[in-house]
C-alpha cells in the first residue's frame, strides 16, 4: 500500500473514528452493589419517595413549633417528656400542647410533632421535664417525605458512569439489579520479533513483553473488558492471523507496536488488509505518540499503537479509553482527576503538536508544585516515577517555570 502520515490533532482523529461508529450497546442486568464504573443503559427513575417518613437529622426532642416560640435562655420553654421514638420503630407517642418526645437522628418524630429541638438547646429540669433554650421552627432538623427525591423522578440517565454514591443512592430505592452496557471487549495483540514473556530471562537484544498488561491494566480502569491474543514476530502473515483472531474475540483491537513508518513495522498494512473502511488515520499531531493508527474494520474500531509504553500510555488516555466508553454508550466519559500546580522547570516544545510531558508531584506547606519527569518514552520508569502528565497545546511553544498547569493525574 501506498505509505501516508497526514497527521491530525488528537481530538480530531478521535472524532473521525466517532462520527463512522455504529455499534449497537448490548446490555445486562447486574447487582446494583457490583455496579461500580458501569455505564448505564437506560434511564432510571424513583419509584418510591425518599424518605418515605419524615425523619430527624439530630438527636433531641421532637415538638411542636408553636410551643417553641419565644424561647431563650432568659426565658426557657418548659416542655413535659412523654416518651421517646425508638430508632426503626414507629411512634406510639402523641404530642398535645406544652409535650415533647425523645428523637434520635435518623429516627421517626412523634406524632402530632412538626420540628425536632437540638439537645444542645435544651436543659434537663427533672426525669419528665425540659426547658427549651431556642425556639425551633416548623420543619426545623426535620428531613420531610420525599426530600431527597420523589416517586417518577428521573435518578440516573442513559449512559451514565455509575459511581460510588450512585450506588448508595439507588439501593436506598430499593433498587438492587440496574441494566447495564456490556462491557466492550479490547483484544490486544502485541508485535515484535524481541519481547519475550515477563517471566523469561531475556537473551541478547530481547526485552520482556509488558505492554500487554499495561494495556491491560489500562482497559480495565477504562471499563472494558481486556483479552491478550498474542505476542507476535513482526511477520505480516502472522500478525495478520492475530488481527482476524482478535476481531473475533473483541469489539475493540488494539496493536502494539508496528506503527511506525518503518519498513520492518507492518500493521498499517494487515489492518488495511481486514475490510473497509480500514485505515482512518495514519498519525496524529503528539508527543509521544505520532505515528498512531485509528482504523475501522466492519465497524470494529482497530488502533496501531506505538509499541513505546509512555507513547502507548498518552495514546490510549486520549483514543481508545473514550472510544470504549463510547461501546458503552457513554458519550461524554468522565474526566481523570487533575490537580493544579506550579511547574518547576521550563518544558520545550514545538508549536503545531500536543506535547504530554510526565511530571511528579511536590507538596509542600505552601503549594503544590509539578517537577518533569523528562525521559524517552520507550522507558516505562518515566511512567513509573510520574504522578501525572501536563499538557502543551498545539499552539504553544512550550511552558514556562513558574507558570500554573493543570496535572492530568494518572
Amino acid at each position: 500500500m501506498s505509505e501516508f502520515f497526514n497527521v491530525l490533532p488528537p481530538n480530531k482523529a478521535l472524532q473521525v473514528l466517532l462520527d463512522r461508529l455504529d455499534h449497537q450497546v448490548e446490555r445486562e442486568a447486574i447487582p446494583t452493589h457490583q455496579a461500580l464504573g458501569r455505564v448505564t443503559a437506560e434511564d432510571i427513575t424513583a419509584s418510591e419517595d425518599l424518605p418515605r417518613f419524615p425523619r430527624s437529622t439530630m438527636d433531641g426532642y421532637s415538638v411542636r413549633s408553636s410551643d417553641t416560640f419565644g424561647a431563650s435562655e432568659g426565658m426557657p420553654a418548659y416542655l413535659d417528656v412523654v416518651g421517646e421514638v425508638p430508632m426503626g420503630k414507629s411512634p406510639r407517642v402523641d404530642l398535645s400542647a406544652g409535650q415533647a418526645a425523645g428523637a434520635f437522628t435518623g429516627g421517626m418524630l412523634a406524632r402530632g410533632a412538626d420540628a425536632v429541638v437540638i439537645v444542645e438547646n435544651t436543659q434537663t429540669v427533672d426525669d419528665s421535664t425540659i426547658e427549651v433554650l431556642r425556639p425551633a421552627a416548623s420543619g426545623e432538623n426535620v428531613v420531610q417525605i420525599g426530600e431527597d427525591v420523589r416517586s417518577g423522578d428521573p435518578v440516573l440517565p442513559t449512559g451514565h458512569v455509575i459511581r460510588a454514591p450512585d450506588i448508595g443512592g439507588l439501593l436506598a430505592l430499593g433498587i438492587t439489579k440496574v441494566l447495564v452496557s456490556k462491557r466492550p471487549r479490547v483484544a490486544i495483540v502485541s508485535t515484535g520479533d524481541e519481547l519475550v514473556s515477563p517471566g523469561v530471562d531475556p537473551g541478547p537484544g530481547q526485552i520482556r513483553d509488558i505492554n500487554t498488561y499495561t494495556i491491560s491494566a489500562l482497559v480495565d480502569k477504562a471499563g472494558g473488558l481486556p483479552k491478550s491474543v498474542a505476542v507476535v514476530h513482526d511477520d505480516y502473515e502472522a500478525q495478520r492471523a492475530a488481527a482476524i483472531d482478535g476481531l473475533n474475540q473483541g469489539d475493540i483491537l488494539v496493536f502494539s507496536a508496528g506503527s511506525s513508518v518503518s519498513s520492518r513495522d507492518m500493521t498499517a498494512s494487515v489492518i488495511a488488509s481486514l475490510g473497509s473502511p480500514g485505515v482512518l488515520v495514519h498519525g496524529i499531531s503528539l508527543k509521544p505518540g505520532k505515528p498512531t493508527i485509528v482504523a475501522l474494520v466492519e465497524r470494529k474500531p482497530a488502533f496501531g499503537l506505538p509499541g513505546n509504553p509512555v507513547s502507548a500510555s498518552v495514546v490510549f488516555d486520549l483514543l481508545i479509553r473514550p472510544t470504549i466508553y463510547a461501546l458503552s454508550g457513554c458519550m461524554s466519559p468522565p474526566e481523570p482527576p487533575s490537580v493544579q500546580a506550579r511547574l518547576l522547570r521550563d518544558i520545550p516544545s514545538l508549536a503545531g503538536r500536543e506535547d504530554y510531558v510526565q511530571v511528579r508531584l511536590i507538596h509542600s506547606e505552601d503549594e503544590l508544585t509539578a517537577e518533569p519527569v523528562f525521559g524517552k518514552s520507550n522507558l516505562i520508569y518515566t511512567l513509573v516515577r510520574a504522578d501525572g502528565a501536563v499538557k502543551v497545546p498545539l499552539d504553544k511553544g512550550g511552558l514556562y517555570a513558574g507558570e500554573e498547569v493543570k496535572v492530568r493525574m494518572l
